[in-house]
């Protein structure tokens, strides 16, 4: 199932389910507080939320999904909007209670466009809890590739030349391998601490290896 890249797999396996289980202690604590959380997902995504409704599902909140395009929601817990995950500009400072994102930060470009994305979700909400997977651990996620990331850049363009890898299809040229090495930059743990100084870096380990990061706040 870890491997796969079906909704099942994405969306339902161990370690999200575990990750989410982590997300809603928080969310409880604000409810307990306030009586209802307000959360913003950066980046997220209906399909997220909805797959994982057994875990959330009976409490007062509210989520607003802000992503590159806007989606249609029915569910009245739900706002979609469109937007840009490093300048959330249409939102004001701690118009949210909570700052949520999963697998993100690492897909927004370089360094810069990462310090932008981390300084605008500490921004909007006064809690946060912001993974993304460690670049020190074995497997890449997006390639469901051992190693591939540790390698030099000539040696995966070859790779994504030569057959599809995990999430992505079999590049046809040199312009495409490009473009989609540089889909995600992965983050290891002092950059997550510098990018999120005033929070608790949590790390999720799987057989002794940090497999993601955790901002915690």
């Amino acid at each position: 199932m870890f491997l796969g890249t079906d909704d099942q797999s994405v969306y339902r396996n161990r370690f999200r389910m575990k990750r989410f289980g982590q997300l809603v202690v928080i969310i409880d604590e604000i409810i307990k507080q306030k009586g209802h959380c307000n959360i913003i997902d950066v980046g997220g995504r209906f399909d997220h939320w909805n797959a994982l409704s057994d875990i959330w599902g009976g409490r007062s909140l509210h989520v607003t999904l802000v992503n590159l395009e806007a989606e249609t929601v029915t569910d009245p817990h739900f706002t979609s909007l469109s937007g840009d995950a490093c300048n959330l500009k249409d939102h004001a400072d701690n118009s949210f209670d909570l700052a949520y994102s999963n697998s993100v930060i690492e897909h927004v470009g370089q360094w810069s466009n990462q310090k932008r994305m981390a300084s605008e979700t500490r921004r909007v909400a006064p809690r946060h809890f912001i993974q993304t997977p460690n670049y020190w651990f074995p497997l890449e996620p997006h390639f469901r590739t051992p190693f591939i990331h540790w390698l030099p850049r000539p040696w995966r363009a070859l790779i994504v030349q030569a057959k599809a890898c995990g999430f992505y299809p079999k590049a046809a040229n040199v312009d495409e391998a490009n473009a989609i090495l540089q889909d995600a930059i992965l983050l290891n743990a002092p950059s997550m601490a510098s990018l999120f100084p005033d929070s608790t870096i949590v790390k999720e380990r799987v057989a002794g290896l940090t497999k993601s990061l955790i901002a915690v706040r």
